[in-house]
């Protein structure tokens, strides 16, 4: 029987965030929601707090808890308000939790996530810069504290269930015995098969609509330059304790076969389901037991067909920059992630060209690779090199305005 578990969501009314509620409330007689957090859609946030009945909500400022409080109605409570990034930290470790949805978007979710999984908590990862960024730091503490780590990312979830079971989700520091090679699929996006010279002028309405997900605008136009994907293989090395040279990507058009694992023996054991982010909340609230998330049947004989392909790296530079960035440090994983969202948000403000992303996050790994070597041992330290690499790419930005 499972054991009742007391919810932290960072990121609450994002689509992860808004996923995980939908499965949370399929299992209120297991799962209770105990704080929520947002950073923008503060109206949303006081629906889901009433919905829910979360005891604590984190708002970013003190406009916001005024607009929390203005939106708040009905004669229940109003729940605890909390200001800030250090209470996102704090509730995330706070001794009532047990589980953390680690859902905030970029670097603004990284300290919340590595208190999170330094306080021991069942911690599900869906926040790429907790390892992309800081991966020894975030393993090590989920190491030294004893927290659980479970994956949220469809293909990196898809590989945990391929991966041999112990019945504890831990943070390895060998690859698991018996696997050859780990294989992360990739739909292609929507500019699959666009004529090369087309992409320069891309919109950011274009770049956005993902032909199988529906995701947040920053998130899909990663999908569309496979940078999404780097950052998939960066976790997946620390995740699994797996040398880059054994992590593959293949070009997956369909998305129902989410990733697969090889092992030494020749078999590959491939996870399939529908494009459903609720699976692998489900999985990750569930574990080791599996619970409804309300996904329905998917109709195997309706596919017809199953493609792979490999990947370009003349479409997509991106996924090859994260390659090399994970081949040569961690200093370089920092800033390729970071180099990213500035010109990612730039494109969508309609600043820079589409093909403009991969030469901004290019000349930033070129502008840090004479720095002086640094071991980056601290939160702090990872921290001021994504600061420091904002302003470079910012400053590579302006020079490239439309």
């Amino acid at each position: 029987m499972m054991k009742v578990q007391h919810v932290c969501v960072l990121g609450s009314t994002g689509s992860i965030g808004e996923n995980t509620l939908d499965v949370i409330s399929r299992h209120r007689e297991t799962i209770s929601i105990y704080a929520l957090s947002a950073f923008s859609r503060i109206e949303r946030l006081a629906e889901q707090a009433r919905e829910t009945g979360a005891k604590v909500v984190i708002v970013p400022t003190d406009a916001a808890r005024v607009r929390f409080l203005q939106a708040w109605a009905g004669p229940t409570a109003v729940p605890e308000i909390r200001v800030g990034q250090q209470a996102l930290a704090d509730t995330a470790a706070e001794a009532p939790v047990t589980t953390v949805m680690a859902a905030i978007v970029g670097a603004a979710g990284l300290p919340a996530a590595l208190a999170a999984a330094r306080s021991g908590k069942r911690v599900l990862l869906a926040n790429k810069e907790a390892l992309v960024a800081a991966g020894g730091l975030f393993m090590q503490a989920v190491r030294d504290s004893g927290a659980e780590l479970l994956p949220i990312d469809s293909e990196h979830n898809a590989i945990f269930q391929c991966m041999p079971q112990t019945g504890r989700a831990t943070a390895p520091t060998t690859p698991a015995k018996g696997v050859r090679r780990l294989l992360l699929t990739a739909s292609g996006g929507p500019f699959r098969t666009t004529a090369l010279d087309q992409l320069a002028a891309v919109t950011p309405d274009q770049a956005c609509a993902h032909p199988n997900w529906s995701m947040g605008r920053k998130i899909s136009v990663d999908s569309a330059t496979m940078l999404n994907k780097g950052l998939e293989v960066i976790e997946a090395h620390w995740l699994f304790a797996m040398p880059v040279s054994q992590i593959q990507v293949v070009i997956h058009p369909q998305s129902m076969v989410h990733s697969m694992v090889e092992y030494e023996d020749g078999s590959i054991l491939a996870q399939l389901g529908q494009p459903d982010m609720r699976t692998p909340i489900a999985y990750g609230l569930g574990f080791p037991e599996r619970i409804d998330s309300g996904v329905g049947l998917l109709a195997l004989t309706a596919l017809g067909r199953l493609d792979f392909e490999e990947p370009d790296f003349e479409r997509f530079p991106c996924l090859r920059l994260s390659f090399e960035a994970l081949g040569t440090s961690q200093a370089a994983c920092v800033a390729l992630n970071a180099a990213n969202e500035i010109a990612v948000d730039c494109f969508l403000k309609q600043q820079i060209r589409y093909t403009e992303i991969a030469r901004v996050i290019e000349s930033c790994l070129d502008r840090i690779s004479g720095m002086p070597a640094s071991d980056l041992d601290t939160l702090d330290d990872v921290l001021a090199l994504d600061a420091h690499t904002r302003r470079i790419a910012s400053e590579l930005c302006l020079l490239q305005r439309l």
